[in-house]
């Protein structure tokens, strides 16, 4: 027997008390995820493969909307995807959002779907508008009208930031990204709290550093890129001058992240209209990063190719996560090692 409140995004509850769910280490709340039906935009990424395997393991429901099919994807090569609904579609195309979230009765909305490369963006801003701010409104227009979404969570990004003498960032900072990633991720940002602000719609946005983890097919991302290397033995490139400063953030955190935030709206009706940053808070420079990944692999031997090619990207990017700390009571679980540990573990089992 269930108690559904009028109030929207209200906490749903059941009578019955029923036993927590341990995922990565932390405890999903059965009582709210047990059978909702939650959307989840950019499905096949890496964050929305990991995201989904965790909704699926607390009891939801998952929706999952994707564009391409991707067989490579762990959504593919681990089955995640048999245990999902999938709706194939583009964030562009409002009519098949607002379908998915009326037919299916979606309550919670995790929209991740992006362009994410900063380097495809420059190239095509145009394609990269579209889908990082048109993409945006889309969902959030599709949350406004159809009366069964509770939260939705909104995937921005420590770029949208643009760059600032003053680090690390903490969310009062202003947005003012300058370059074509940046300013979409800026723009998207804004929108979700004008339709918070605006209409109500309960929506929250969260700021997260690189993420990094198995599964991840962009390799020329420098976790991905560096592994696959040096299991070729190859030397790894460095697109920029390797003294680039950036956060970088363990997959699994970034699901507890993503959970604790929608957990926590329905917890604390304050949280709804808020953005959080989520870091593990040691920031480390490209070539730092590259050394870590080299001396785990023990090839330390295959110096890094340093190209000095990167344009129209901050320079030095990190992030304060005290207020997901003191919020939501959020914090990271794997240090860098430890995370790393667990992603080059996925490429050896993945990368023939």
């Amino acid at each position: 027997m269930e108690a559904f409140p009028a109030q929207r995004g209200a906490y749903r509850t059941r009578v019955s008390a029923l036993p927590a769910v341990t995922l990565y280490g932390r405890s999903m709340d059965p009582s709210f995820w047990r059978d909702r039906n939650v959307l989840v935009t950019g499905a096949s990424g890496l964050l929305g493969t990991w995201l989904c395997d965790a909704l699926l393991a607390g009891g939801a429901h998952v929706i999952g909307f994707l564009r391409d099919q991707v067989p490579r994807s762990r959504l593919e090569v681990e089955g995640i995807g048999k245990r999902m609904t999938l709706v194939h579609g583009d964030v562009t195309e409002p009519e098949t959002i607002e379908r998915a979230v009326n037919e299916y009765e979606v309550a919670t909305i995790f929209h991740l779907a992006a362009q994410t490369i900063v380097g495809t963006a420059n190239r095509s801003p145009v394609s990269t508008f579209r889908a990082n701010i048109e993409g945006t409104w889309n969902v959030l227009e599709a949350a406004r009208v159809i009366s069964t979404v509770e939260q939705v969570v909104v995937a921005s990004s420590d770029k949208a930031y643009g760059s600032h003498e003053k680090l690390p960032y903490s969310e009062d900072a202003p947005l003012h990204g300058e370059h074509p990633y940046d300013v979409s991720k800026s723009c998207s940002d804004l929108i979700a709290t004008s339709y918070h602000r605006s209409y109500g719609v309960p929506v929250t946005i969260t700021r997260c550093g690189n993420f990094y983890g198995g599964g991840d097919l962009n390799f020329n991302r420098i976790v991905p890129g560096t592994i696959r290397s040096v299991l070729r033995s190859e030397r790894p490139i460095i697109r920029s001058d390797g003294e680039f400063t950036r956060d970088f953030i363990y997959i699994e955190d970034a699901v507890d992240a993503y959970v604790s935030l929608a957990e926590g709206m329905a917890r604390k009706p304050e949280v709804s209209g808020e953005a959080f940053n989520f870091s593990n808070e040691r920031p480390l420079k490209v070539v730092e990063l590259t050394d870590i990944i080299l001396r785990m692999m023990g090839r330390e031997d295959l110096e890094p190719v340093i190209q000095g090619e990167a344009s129209n990207e901050i320079r030095d990017q990190f992030l304060s996560a005290a207020k997901a700390r003191g919020v939501l009571g959020w914090e990271p679980r794997f240090d860098i090692e430890q995370g790393m540990e667990r992603t080059i573990d996925w490429y050896r089992s993945h990368i023939r």
